[in-house]
């Protein structure tokens, strides 16, 4: 789908911020070995499904961490950085299919069918470093090396890491090199289905800056019974979008078994409104008690800060869910939530899904699966 053949936007995503909201946010997605490579399904249906559901993200500056392996081995465990030797070859292969992929995807976004062929001699390439750990003993230098590749313009821009850094290590390198104020961080098999009102949602977090990250004395009552707090008196600084583990989320376990959390919710759940006559729109939020990895949209200095304050905040390999996730969680419980100032997208009373997991570990493409339903038939056939 083109940009030409994008469906018109709602009333939710008419609504623009003072700069348009692809002037403000910087999608990074991530990838590593899969499967399905060298095939870029995967990516191809994250693009598809932005132009579906929220054009302007097509329209962003990007970042592509093309994360690598640890290890080459006979068995695959891709979670734990192995590849076999036909899984090595298919990576290298797919690295370039992907950066090609996105340097048509986007380019003719920014300027039309033409600007695609200019950007391929237009690269400029240099080289940084992903440190991790402690620097305790002299002789520990605790450092990948990044080939960083940019469009002259520098709107795509690629990392590939010259030995596994994982999720967490991936998102600090690309938010290093981010110039706008907000980040989308997109995995590679996470998929919208919903739209998602982008704009509305940026306006939202920069009325909310000056909003205290301190607790406010208010924050422990347990009334139902509230008038809704102004965007200004409530820090917004990361928002997450509902999947299906996190429906009636407000409801959930993870949030009524915990007084604290109920009297948050209680509290600031709310439609928050953006615009004024005519264009006024309502967007609901709720308190959300976790930093997910999964796609979400956030204050790039935010992240900075609160998920890599320093160099022995994120190992290699490691996921930012299962480490500074945790870390959120605990501290929220204990009254920081607006330390994290985390939010969920909360449509249809949390009902409505926004993205759809794809699986990317065990996904094989769309061949690959053809081929593999086909083997299993056999397989029961000759078991009949």
């Amino acid at each position: 789908m083109t940009s030409e053949q994008v469906p018109p936007p709602s009333a939710a995503a008419r609504i623009h911020s003072p700069r348009s909201s692809h002037d403000l946010v910087t999608v990074v997605l991530t990838t590593s070995p899969t499967p399905s490579a060298p095939s870029t399904e995967l990516l191809s249906s994250i693009i598809a499904s932005f132009q579906k559901h929220c054009a302007p993200l097509t329209r962003c500056r990007i970042v592509l961490v093309l994360d690598t392996y640890d290890r080459i081995a006979s068995d695959s465990r891709l979670k734990k950085g192995t590849v076999t030797a036909e899984g090595a070859k298919k990576f290298a292969e797919y690295k370039k299919n992907a950066k090609k992929l996105i340097l048509d995807e986007y380019s003719r976004s920014y300027g039309g069918a033409e600007n695609a062929c200019c950007y391929d001699d237009e690269l400029i390439i240099t080289e940084g470093e992903a440190e991790f750990g402690s620097v305790a003993y002299a002789q520990q230098h605790n450092a990948v090396t990044l080939t960083i590749t940019r469009t002259k313009d520098g709107r795509i821009t690629f990392i590939e890491p010259h030995a596994r850094v994982g999720f967490g290590l991936g998102v600090r390198s690309a938010l290093r090199l981010t110039e706008t104020p907000y980040v989308w961080i997109q995995q590679h098999d996470w998929a919208l289905v919903a739209d998602i009102p982008l704009a509305p949602l940026l306006d939202i977090m920069q009325q909310s800056e000056s909003a205290p990250e301190s607790p406010d004395s208010s924050d422990s009552e347990t009334t139902d019974e509230q008038e809704p707090r102004r965007t200004s008196d409530v820090p917004v600084k990361y928002v997450c979008f509902p999947s299906t583990r996190m429906v009636s989320y407000a409801k959930s376990d993870h949030v009524m078994l915990y007084p604290a959390l109920r009297a948050l919710t209680n509290l600031y759940k709310q439609n928050f409104s953006v615009g004024s006559g005519s264009t006024s729109v309502k967007i609901p939020l709720t308190p959300l008690f976790f930093w997910h990895d999964k796609p979400h949209l956030a204050s790039t200095a935010h992240y900075l800060s609160q998920i890599f304050p320093s160099r022995a905040a994120m190992l290699r390999g490691a996921f930012i869910e299962d480490t500074a996730g945790q870390r959120a969680r605990t501290e929220m419980k204990d009254g920081l939530w607006r330390k994290w100032a985390c939010w969920l997208y909360y449509p249809d009373e949390g009902t409505k899904l926004c993205v759809r997991h794809l699986k990317g570990r065990t996904w094989r493409g769309t061949d690959g699966e053809l081929v593999q339903r086909m083997q299993y038939m056999r397989l029961n056939s000759y078991n009949a």
